[in-house]
């Protein structure tokens, strides 16, 4: 599914930035939080998260998500439905790949991965089925 972003979107998604992460409340109305992401190199978006935060609760029961990633003049927002996986080798291997990313002192990533590991965790993926860019 990489072919439905863009080489210019999927360069913009691997620079550092974080995601805004929109979920579903039960009355309709989004749930926002910045979250820490990933591309795979085959277009899937990776995420982790604690197992007991609003997020996940609203995408159990409506696995529909919307991503976007910005800055001033730049964003690309994916939309979708995610994957929520409890499976421990899974998730430990996307902390592992999400501390590489965006912890930069490489000294300290086997801390913050245990700590992260600690957490009760799910593992979130979706493959974007919709994508929007905007640059200007």
């Amino acid at each position: 599914m990489t072919n439905m972003l863009s080489d210019w979107a999927r360069e913009f998604l691997r620079e550092d930035r974080v995601g805004v992460v929109s979920t579903l409340n039960n009355d309709g109305s989004s749930h926002l939080t910045t979250m820490w992401y990933l591309l795979a190199d085959d277009g899937t978006l990776i995420l982790s998260t604690p197992a007991h935060n609003q997020k996940v609760k609203n995408l159990r029961r409506d696995p529909r998500i919307a991503l976007c990633v910005g800055d001033v003049t730049r964003s690309v927002s994916l939309y979708g439905t995610v994957t929520i996986s409890d499976d421990q080798a899974l998730i430990r291997q996307d902390i592992e790949h999400l501390v590489e990313r965006y912890v930069k002192d490489a000294g300290i990533r086997p801390q913050v991965s245990a700590t992260l590991a600690q957490q009760s965790r799910v593992a979130l993926h979706f493959t974007p089925e919709k994508v929007t860019e905007f640059s200007v």
